[in-house]
């Protein structure tokens, strides 16, 4: 049968890492779209160049790495500089991921679980064998954020309202974890899509 990934995504701060995490500890295979992206923009990869090229060397760090906090303040609030970092990094994070997966596939991994947070706003999601979405009330999303990354209650709603509404990524979803729930019960929820996933779910209509 051949390879099947799996997408994972979700709202952000909804808790799609946590869910990783679990997925990982049942015996998934994850590769993580944000640490592609963390590599792909390593001093000395292309991607780096580009990016200070385009926004300024104020973008890095005194180390010489990417300072992200700072990137991501400059292009959330500007639309059209999130379009020329993403035009900048987004290829190259399909590529490098392509090749992770495809050596995956090589080494016999039969599901690998894509964990990314745009899933459905790229349409990747529709090359997929199937996606889960992680789900959460906007208020625990507002709440997490503010609490996790020190944003104020203006920049987190920005940072929600940069990505596609979550009822979207549940209606496009296989799967749906509640990410506001028990760990437990959240576990339950995964446990479950797991066991349907390894037995060859899901099982798409058309």
């Amino acid at each position: 049968m051949g390879t099947r990934v799996i997408g994972l995504t979700g709202g952000i701060a909804s808790g799609k890492s946590t869910v990783a995490r679990m997925l990982a500890d049942m015996g998934a295979t994850i590769v993580d779209a944000d640490q592609v992206a963390r590599d792909v923009v390593r001093p000395g990869q292309p991607a780096l160049a580009a990016i200070v090229a385009a926004f300024g060397a104020d973008v890095l760090a005194a180390s010489g790495e990417l300072d992200r906090t700072r990137l991501a303040r400059r292009v959330f609030g500007d639309p059209e500089a999130r379009r020329q970092l993403e035009r900048i990094t987004h290829p190259r994070i399909a590529e490098e991921t392509d090749r992770r997966v495809a050596q995956l596939a090589a080494a016999g991994v039969l599901v690998v679980v894509y964990e990314a947070s745009l899933l459905v706003e790229t349409g990747e999601h529709h090359a997929l064998a199937g996606l889960i979405v992680v789900a959460a009330p906007e208020a625990v999303q507002l709440r997490r954020m503010q609490e996790r990354d020190g944003l104020s209650a203006g920049e987190a709603r920005g940072r929600l309202a940069a990505q596609a509404p979550l009822h979207d990524k549940v209606a496009a979803a296989d799967y749906v974890i509640d990410g506001s729930a028990s760990l437990e019960t959240t576990r339950a929820q995964v446990a479950a899509a797991w066991r349907d996933i390894v037995a060859g779910g899901p099982r798409r209509k058309g």
